[in-house]
């Protein structure tokens, strides 16, 4: 019989022949439980590698441990499919890559690699979810979907100076895309396209880098977010202001740590308010109140019901952007003054849009002075990202100092703190986006009414154009994307009620009237072909 010699080792091997070396076929199931001594004697007959390859005169469980890193790298090997062909026939051991090429043991690099190819092995067997986990998640997103409230999201190209055109990228894989228009952005003047907004944002990353580096606390204060924080106190004429990563985290921030900070604090929130407001009402855990939407008899009902000595905060909105109607502002706060409350105005989707310095509809309408704070955001009609709230200095510092949600999130980028200033100071001045913009919106008001298509016909910018059924919300929306190129996001539960689904239209300063014309003709097929209801 012909001698086999072994390619790990060099050396004859009357095992040779053997597929599997016994060693390695069992050391990955002995290696937990068994020291590496009895390990050692009991392979040492079968394995001529780990009877010649180390020599004699170490001691046993020296020379077991100075091998572990190699042995742990022969289990992983081992439990590895072998690539057999005629020259690998013979080797006993799961290391013939490596010994067919170095004859020795290992690199560090190849039991890198090799550990890494069996976790990711293991990771793509483990199952993602225990099973219970993995049933009910999957069945409430079937319920969504069956209901036609499931949620996609739209992957938007837009183009600089051309805005509302954009590019739909309908699919990721085959790079199928298609030319639409945007009608349901929440950047309602285009001033994210301003070319002075977008050179201040590339000054500002070219002088002091993409991030902030850190919290405004250590490090993530420059000198674009003190100034822009200056700025925003000057728009809303109050003492001070504070620049928040998101509008969102503005309210809720800002909410629950006021009412955590004054004593025996109560709470009187609109039914409609913001998700955001909702939140910091609910983390503030003092007393809350919710008065139905805008009914000033029973936000005073409620005030005369409270304890007087009280401290007592109104939180609403300016603008609710589902419906689009407006608050009355000064009737809140005369019944504030009455029960010596503090008011807190939400004006995200007003701010830069009305008022002599774009400061909302409480400065529209000579109220500023009466609001205490004021939140707003950096992401809608200034055209950036950020939120922030203004009012005295004392509270403002206040919630600087003991909002979780301002000390311990990172800044924002110097960048963005750059391009919101140039927004906020543009708009300061210039009013010819706002006068324009609410001309389109009239025209689209004026044209839906004479198409006989239902729509809430609000005194603010945004016009919600009614449906009333999830499912044909839906369809509706994919008929004008795929057929039109007009894009506009189903609006269904829980944004708002179920019953009331829509579609939010906000016409700006860049849609000109034939874009509004087409859209509305497009709408006007769309209701025929899915026989939604019209108004009468």
């Amino acid at each position: 019989m012909a001698q086999r010699i072994c390619k790990a080792t060099g050396k004859v091997c009357s095992q040779a022949s053997k597929t599997k070396c016994p060693f390695l076929k069992m050391i990955g199931s002995a290696l937990p439980t068994t020291p590496l001594s009895e390990v050692y004697l009991q392979f040492r007959a079968k394995c001529p590698f780990l009877s010649t390859g180390i020599s004699n005169k170490k001691p046993v469980d020296a020379r077991m441990k100075k091998m572990v890193g190699q042995v742990s790298h022969m289990s992983t090997l081992a439990s590895q499919p072998k690539v057999m062909n005629e020259d690998l026939a013979g080797i006993d051991c799961d290391l013939r890559k490596v010994a067919l090429k170095k004859k020795t043991f290992p690199s560090p690099a190849d039991k890198q690699q090799a550990e890494c190819e069996f976790n990711s092995k293991i990771a793509r067997d483990r199952p993602v979810l225990p099973a219970k986990a993995m049933s009910a998640l999957t069945s409430k997103l079937d319920g969504l979907k069956k209901e036609g409230k499931y949620r996609t999201f739209v992957d938007v190209e837009r183009h600089v100076g051309e805005f509302p055109k954009a590019t739909w990228h309908k699919n990721a894989r085959t790079k199928a895309s298609k030319p639409i228009q945007v009608w349901c952005n929440n950047d309602y003047l285009g001033m994210g396209q301003h070319p002075k907004v977008i050179e201040a944002m590339c000054e500002a990353t070219r002088t002091c880098g993409a991030g902030a580096g850190g919290t405004r606390n250590i490090s993530g204060t420059t000198i674009h977010h003190t100034r822009l924080e200056k700025e925003l106190a000057e728009v809303h004429d109050k003492e001070s202001s504070l620049v928040f990563s998101s509008g969102y985290v503005a309210n809720e921030a800002a909410i629950s740590t006021i009412a955590k900070l004054l004593p025996k604090c109560e709470i009187f929130s609109d039914a409609s308010n913001h998700a955001s407001m909702i939140e910091g009402v609910r983390n503030a855990r003092v007393p809350k109140h919710i008065w139905r939407h805008n009914d000033l008899d029973h936000l005073e009902e409620l005030l005369a019901k409270a304890d007087p000595a009280a401290n007592k905060l109104i939180v609403f909105e300016s603008v609710y952007s589902m419906d689009g109607d407006i608050a009355p502002i000064k009737e809140i706060c005369d019944i504030a003054d009455k029960y010596g409350a503090l008011t807190y105005i939400d004006e995200v989707h007003a701010v830069g849009l009305y008022g002599k310095k774009g400061g909302g509809v409480a400065q529209l309408r000579g109220l500023s002075d009466r609001i205490t704070v004021v939140s707003g955001t950096l992401g809608k009609a200034y055209g950036v990202h950020g939120g922030y709230i203004a009012g005295p200095s004392v509270i403002v510092d206040a919630v600087r100092s003991f909002a979780p949600g301002f000390i311990f999130t990172t800044s924002i980028p110097p960048s963005v703190a750059a391009g919101a200033l140039e927004s906020v100071r543009y708009l300061k001045k210039s009013n010819t986006e706002r006068d324009v913009q609410k001309e389109r919106a009239e025209y689209m008001k004026k044209l839906l009414k004479d198409k006989d298509i239902p729509f809430i016909n609000s005194e603010s910018h945004i016009i919600p154009v009614m449906v009333g059924d999830a499912k044909l919300c839906k369809k509706g929306a994919d008929l004008l994307m795929e057929k039109f190129g007009i894009y506009v996001q189903p609006i269904n539960y829980p944004t708002v009620p179920v019953g009331t689904e829509r579609y939010r239209f906000t016409p700006g300063p860049l849609h000109d009237l034939e874009m509004i014309s087409d859209a509305v003709d497009a709408l006007d097929m769309v209701w025929e072909e899915l026989g939604i209801p019209r108004t009468n």
